[in-house]
């Protein structure tokens, strides 16, 4: 099959490119960078900068959409928030579009979205039909997803509300890896917000299979069936890499430095992925512990 992949140099994005290449599939990735894209995706990609370079008549069968400006790598500045949204809404409004204008249309659309979606829920547990409190996270991942859907009268759509992924390559373990490593990892606010993790591995086959499963359609949660709280991850890590983890970041202190920012890391979303386990979706990793100790000495 031919894939059509935006956010294909992520931290997603390039492990799915890998996996897909491997399996012998085609697949176009859509930059602004060409060179990042052969750096990091590897030369049997094609890259593209504007959809425009895809003529009418070549097929592509699947979209999978993963772009989007890091959303915790900045302070949540107006203008920040305005390139968290233009990263991810509008070019998601386009490739709608884009679709929308072809006369042969993909298969599917496979589109990214966050469990931030559901707010901070505390200790509740959450299914792809729960409800949401309100707060920037969810404001932004719900505009995200709605400009998606206006794809599903042409095509059969899938969102993923993507937890955190676990990998030594990006994302939030390689940046506790460091802090951890020298004795600082630290459990932060009370600890007891839960961590809806998910690993490389099953994230990426998780996007492949709802692309290659005609019935899927909708929202899926796309996070590993035993989350755990901020206290039980981080004591865990430190076990794994036989450090202490003694330390507390207290509320205060992260809001001070932080900002709004901060509701990333003292609220929780305990979801489980009740959609993905209902199609037939095996997960590799469902425990932190195995999770770990596959990253952490393969690494």
């Amino acid at each position: 099959m031919h894939y059509l992949i935006t956010g294909g140099t992520g931290l997603i994005g390039r492990s799915l490119c890998q996996t897909l290449l491997t399996a012998g599939h085609d697949i176009t990735v859509l930059s602004r960078d060409k060179t990042k894209v052969y750096k990091q995706c590897g030369r049997n990609v094609k890259a593209i900068q504007s959809l425009d370079e895809i003529s009418d008549d070549q097929k592509i069968d699947i979209v999978i959409n993963l772009a989007g400006e890091p959303i915790a790598d900045k302070k949540w500045s107006k203008q920040q928030k305005n390139i968290l949204e233009q990263s991810r809404i509008g070019l998601t409004a386009a490739l709608v579009n884009w679709i929308k204008m072809r006369q042969a249309k993909p298969h599917a659309l496979i589109s990214g979205s966050a469990v931030g979606w559901y707010g901070d829920q505390k200790q509740q547990p959450l299914t792809e039909l729960s409800d949401y409190q309100h707060d920037y996270a969810h404001e932004l991942c719900e505009k995200w997803e709605k400009a998606a859907l206006e794809a599903a009268d042409e095509v059969r759509v899938c969102i993923i509300r993507t937890g955190l992924v676990l990998s030594t390559e990006g994302g939030v373990l390689q940046r506790m890896l460091l802090p951890f490593k020298l004795g600082g990892g630290c459990t932060l606010g009370k600890g007891d917000q839960y961590m809806p993790w998910i690993h490389i591995s099953d994230i990426v086959n998780l996007i492949i299979y709802l692309s290659q499963t005609p019935s899927a359609k909708g929202v899926f949660n796309g996070t590993a069936p035993h989350p755990v709280t901020n206290a039980t991850f981080t004591t865990t890590l430190a076990k794994h890499l036989h450090r202490p983890a003694i330390f507390k970041a207290p509320e205060w202190l992260l809001k001070c430095v932080l900002g709004e920012m901060s509701q990333l890391l003292l609220g929780g979303q305990r979801a489980y992925p009740e959609k993905a386990t209902a199609i037939g979706y095996q997960f590799q990793y469902t425990d932190l512990d195995d999770a770990f100790n596959n990253l952490l000495n393969k690494s």
